[in-house]
């Protein structure tokens, strides 16, 4: 976008891609992205026009992205003086995604299980009891949805970046499971060891998760 808006919609050479690339751009793509820009129809009569509505919007995101950004290193600050810091040593799981979880779960103490604390985000099944009849349902919701955006945003992260994790991922998709259901189970189990780390204020080791999830055959 800051290229279309320096030059008018004109395709710019990769050099200037790679200028403003907000991430690492390669020579390579950044020849094949130039190339495929010249490649397309040339700039419209009004492209100055366009470029400068572009470039408000531009600048309007990147504001705002500072804005985030500021707000994050605030939210890490606050974090590593809690418990729940030690939530930020599990993989693909950084401060806001520990901090999204640790504001609902503390202090743990409140929770004597992680059951108690899975219950609590309402992800875990709602049952119906009556004389007869005792059967599981869908998840409750019963909880706002912070809570259950929470863990399960660190069972995302777990699935992406954990070893252990990407393997049941696996096992659950390979038993029919789709994708959003495989994720609600991962949460239980993320939910697990959120709540043993934050007992234990142990950082978490892969190698000994691993070994400890084959072991009960989990």
């Amino acid at each position: 976008m800051a290229c279309a808006v320096d030059f008018a919609g004109r395709a710019p050479a990769p050099r200037s891609l790679m200028a403003r690339a907000p991430g690492r751009l390669s020579r390579a793509n950044a020849a094949y992205w130039s190339e495929r820009w010249r490649s397309c129809l040339a700039p419209p009569a009004d492209a100055e026009l366009r470029a400068e509505r572009l470039g408000r919007d531009v600048r309007r995101w990147r504001a705002l992205e500072a804005d985030v950004l500021a707000v994050e290193a605030q939210i890490s600050v606050l974090l590593a003086q809690t418990p729940g810091q030690v939530l930020t040593t599990l993989p693909g799981v950084a401060a806001m995604r520990a901090g999204a979880l640790a504001v609902h779960a503390l202090p743990i103490s409140r929770f004597a299980t992680a059951e108690h604390l899975y219950s609590f985000t309402g992800l875990a099944p709602a049952r119906y009891e009556s004389a007869t009849i005792r059967k599981a349902r869908a998840i409750s919701r019963q909880a706002p949805g912070e809570r259950r955006d929470a863990l399960m945003a660190i069972a995302w992260g777990l699935s992406q970046h954990c070893g252990p994790f990407r393997e049941r991922d696996r096992e659950l998709r390979a038993r029919g499971m789709r994708p959003i259901e495989a994720r609600v189970a991962l949460a239980r189990h993320a939910c697990r060891l959120c709540h043993r780390m934050l007992q234990s204020q142990q950082a978490f080791d892969e190698e000994s998760y691993a070994r400890t999830r084959h072991r009960r055959g989990r």
